[in-house]
């Protein structure tokens, strides 16, 4: 689980740097988060090393946040370009 979020992780972190990529890269990074918050409760049980869930838990936090900022960025152009082209 914590490989798993790890990778989603990652891949939240890249989507938040695309264009675009803000559409869906908060909910991979969504899933990231819960796939590694699932994984550091399986670590701790087993007594086992949680790294590789925390390094997915943090990289799926900034591409959550990243993502979402994209996105909000890319709906406020829109409205602005909307009520401007409404002024013509």
């Amino acid at each position: 689980m914590g490989i798993a979020g790890l990778i989603l992780g990652i891949l939240g972190a890249i989507l938040s740097f695309i264009p675009g990529g803000g559409y869906f890269g908060w909910l991979v990074a969504l899933i990231g988060i819960i796939l590694s918050a699932v994984g550091m409760s399986k670590a701790k049980k087993a007594n086992q090393s949680a790294g590789a869930a925390i390094a997915g838990l943090v990289l799926s936090i900034i591409g959550f946040v990243l993502s979402l900022g994209n996105l909000l960025c890319l709906i406020i152009c829109a409205s602005a370009a909307g009520a401007a082209s409404s002024w013509f």
